[in-house]
């Protein structure tokens, strides 16, 4: 029963465009408006646009997602979000009853209640986010995660044990303590707090448009 109205309410969610015919010469827009996934069409038929993610804004503007395109399209189209910010180089989209430039942050019109999770969930992204992508041993460019204390010798994968690190840092370091180097950490390991850090979690590139919604630890 719960699959049935799942189903029915996606029907309803769906844009005016994917009523259009598909024809023959169907555009690859025309084609994910229907329903096709991007990776139904193969990459060469998926323009780069297409592939992007929007940001999702409650009503109160805290952040809570990185939408595929078509369904912060929907969104709007069926008028349960707004956009806040468009996005100067994306597409503009077509179909016989509307037209609407593609939107780098939308903002729902009904509060979304979020339930409380109090730990962050370590990601590689959410990690190199939290170290601003600087190794904490030396500070050039992170290019991998260390663990400070070795799993080899009882070190857990956690946010207290783990650091962005580059790779001649992590080749040097192997298996050994920073007591037995002489080396020291750049900063204290502390989790991150605050919602936008389930959205870092699973996204290392970002728009900078979304830097202002996401605070100061995604700058």
């Amino acid at each position: 029963m719960k699959h049935r109205q799942g189903a029915r309410a996606h029907r309803q969610l769906e844009p005016t465009a994917s009523r259009m015919s598909r024809g023959p010469g169907a555009s690859p827009l025309q084609l994910i408006n229907e329903g096709a996934r991007p990776s139904d069409l193969g990459e060469d038929a998926v323009p780069a646009w297409v592939k992007r993610r929007v940001l999702l804004l409650n009503a109160t503007y805290e952040p809570l997602t990185a939408l595929p395109v078509r369904r912060a399209v929907v969104l709007l189209v069926c008028a349960k979000a707004d956009a806040v910010h468009e996005d100067p180089l994306g597409q503009v989209i077509h179909s016989a009853e509307y037209s609407l430039q593609v939107p780098s942050v939308i903002r729902l019109r009904t509060y979304v209640r979020v339930p409380y999770r109090a730990r962050i969930p370590l990601t590689r992204a959410a990690l190199m986010h939290r170290d601003r992508f600087r190794c904490a041993y030396c500070g050039d460019k992170a290019e991998t995660i260390d663990h400070v204390v070795p799993r080899s010798r009882g070190g857990g994968h956690s946010w207290e044990n783990c650091v962005a690190c580059c790779a001649p840092c992590n080749h040097r370091k192997a298996d050994k303590l920073l007591s037995e180097l002489g080396w020291t950490l750049r900063a204290t390991l502390v989790p991150p707090k605050g919602q936008h850090w389930r959205l870092l979690a699973d996204n290392k590139e970002l728009d900078p448009v979304w830097l202002r919604y996401l605070g100061e630890g995604a700058a």
